[in-house]
């Protein structure tokens, strides 16, 4: 067959081999299905979690310290898990509270340094809230437990 006779064949798809016809339609249906994930990808969007403590410096022994969970924007996260635990300050337990409605939530803890340590640092962690938009990858702020502070 000629270029001219496929031009002139009015034919359309019935004239095309079977195994062409379903590679077609295979690719159509696999191209749609790609194109709707990456369209879809926007709507997974996910804020990354971080922790702002306040006051960001104690001293060794009984502290209450106050955590605010905030998203990317600086907004209040309610409902996140706070994990306060040991990093080069000692914790004789991991301390772990749950935020309000404001987004803070109030941990009792009580660092400890050792004999010769001027500092040290508890790590703070932030669990997002179950079946939320949130994660908490990156590593969050510190507390710095300094003696005599």
């Amino acid at each position: 067959m000629s270029l001219t006779d496929f031009r002139r064949d009015e034919r359309a798809i019935e004239g095309l081999p079977v195994r062409l016809v379903i590679a077609f339609v295979v690719g159509v249906a696999t191209l749609s299905v790609m194109l709707s994930m990456i369209s879809g990808v926007q709507s997974f969007g996910v804020s990354e979690l971080d922790a702002k403590p306040s006051p960001e410096v104690v001293s060794p022994g009984h502290q209450r310290v106050s955590i605010t969970a905030i998203d990317s924007e600086g907004a209040p996260v309610a409902d996140a898990t706070i994990l306060v635990k040991r990093g080069s300050a000692n914790l004789e337990t991991v301390a772990v509270e749950k935020t309000g409605p404001n987004g803070v939530a109030r941990v009792s803890i009580e660092p400890r340094l050792g004999p010769n340590q001027a500092e040290g640092t508890l790590t703070v962690e932030v669990k997002p809230p179950a079946g939320s938009q949130y994660m908490d990858r990156r590593e969050n702020s510190e507390i710095l437990v300094i003696r005599g502070a």
